[in-house]
């Protein structure tokens, strides 16, 4: 299985002030399955500010790992109620970041689907915001023009 998709990408992130800034983002990627996971990929964009960097989701047993490459590179890990300490590259420096995970709710198959994640990030052990996204992965021309499917955003 090596599928042409639809990848919408909504992402939220919560400040101090409990203001929301939010970006949208729809493009073209690979989604494909290998063992037990599936794995999304798609090449960023000037509007995500991560230009020259490709992203890869690899999901799958309630984990979603999201691995970044290029000028922006990271690698994060996603888990309900569990914290994983992951490595984040920005044009000002690399550090470590701590991630909880409130939720993870995937449902995906062979054809596509919707994840939801929703998480606190840490730097030196204190918190510093909340954040969620929610991926949609359709196949290309299969009809379904379903903005959002059956994840629930969380409170």
């Amino acid at each position: 299985m090596n599928k042409n998709v639809i990848i919408s990408v909504k992402g939220n992130q919560h400040d101090e002030n409990d203001e929301i800034n939010s970006i949208e983002m729809v493009t073209q990627g690979k989604y494909y399955k290998k063992g037990n996971y599936y794995y999304v990929t798609y090449k960023e964009t000037e509007i995500t500010g991560l230009e020259n960097t490709t992203t890869t989701l690899k999901i799958g047993e309630g984990k979603v790992v999201l691995m970044r490459f290029g000028q922006n590179s990271s690698h994060m890990v996603f888990e309900k109620g569990q914290r994983h300490l992951c490595y984040y590259e920005t044009a000002y420096g690399a550090f470590t970041i701590g991630i909880f995970s409130n939720e993870v709710d995937i449902r995906i198959d062979d054809s596509g689907g919707d994840i939801l994640v929703d998480y606190i990030f840490q730097i030196d052990g204190v918190e510093a915001g909340a954040n969620d996204f929610y991926v949609q992965i359709r196949e290309v021309n299969n009809g379904n023009d379903q903005p959002y499917g059956d994840c629930k955003r969380a409170n």
